[in-house]
């Protein structure tokens, strides 16, 4: 890698600034907002999964799919469903900063459809959400009066599957990491949800809301989005957020061959996702709860 580009890379804008909606006086409900692409064969078991969990609208960002994805999910959720076009590459014209895209998509969301909702969620096609205190992700958020919760990945790696296996994820991948937001590589990271009207600037893994770096789990605790790392702070006692990191062998292969969504990064990117697949492998434990959730929907 140049000089140029380590310096491109360094330099790149992951952090977005937003003045967030005005809340509608009927506001309610959970709504999620995610970048997809080409994802035909599993979008319809996200779509289908949070749907009868109680989501109430989806965005997604279609990153120029070519395999039908919309169509797909549409075929899901119907009205439920907006698709935005999501193609798109940019990046400061002075500096040449590329502009993260999923950050874009998640500002975007929150910017323009967050002020019809109380909750909304920022998660990618191979992430889930279980409700774990209630039957529903909605029931599951009520009297939780917080602006945010990060929520740690639970993740699930290839299961012995060298190919993809007929039937959905949920059904397949039942072995997780046994530790959840430690300290090995690639295992410390969470996904957000959080009140649409109050968030004031946005990141992947990461958001602010009324100007302030705090975040919350989902026990109502308190404390420095820099700190939420801390095993402490770690919870899943209202939603627990799966993160089906490789699927099978092949499928990741193919993962890796697709590249990340900041072209900067593509000669890091497998040695980066390698390592996390290595920590997702090396303890495992077996974890059905998204798949006992699942059949009680009658999926």
């Amino acid at each position: 890698m140049s000089w140029r580009d380590r310096l491109r890379q360094r330099l790149k804008i992951g952090s977005v600034g937003l003045r967030p909606p005005a809340p509608a006086p009927d506001r309610h409900g959970v709504a999620l907002a995610a970048i997809i692409r080409n994802e035909a064969r599993y979008a319809p078991e996200w779509a289908r999964f949070h749907r009868a969990a109680g989501v109430r609208a989806f965005f997604v960002y279609d990153d120029g799919s070519t395999d039908g994805t919309a169509e797909a999910l549409r075929a899901v959720l119907g009205d439920a469903l907006t698709v935005i076009p999501w193609a798109q590459r940019l990046e400061d014209a002075r500096l040449g900063r590329e502009i993260h895209n999923q950050v874009l998509a998640y500002a975007h969301a929150a910017s323009n459809f967050g002020g019809a909702f109380r909750w909304m969620g920022f998660i990618d096609v191979d992430e889930f959400l279980i409700p774990v205190s209630a039957p529903s992700i909605p029931a599951a958020l009520e009297g939780l009066d917080v602006p945010s919760l990060s929520l740690p990945w639970h993740m699930f790696g290839h299961g012995g599957h060298e190919t993809a296996p007929e039937g959905g994820v949920l059904a397949n991948y039942t072995r997780r990491a046994r530790e959840v937001g430690g300290d090995a590589p690639g295992l410390r990271a969470f996904k957000m949800l959080a009140d649409p009207c109050r968030i004031t600037s946005m990141r992947v893994h990461s958001l602010s809301c009324d100007g302030s770096e705090a975040t919350w789990n989902d026990r109502g605790d308190r404390v420095a989005t820099a700190s939420a790392r801390d095993r402490r702070f770690v919870s899943a006692e209202r939603l627990q957020l799966n993160h089906y990191y490789t699927r099978s062998r092949a499928e990741l292969e193919a993962k890796i061959a697709r590249g990340p969504n900041l072209p900067s990064k593509a000669a890091e990117y497998r040695r980066k996702v390698m390592r996390t697949v290595d920590s997702v492998e090396a303890d495992t434990v077996e974890d059905t709860r998204a798949r006992d959730y699942a059949a009680g929907l009658g999926m």
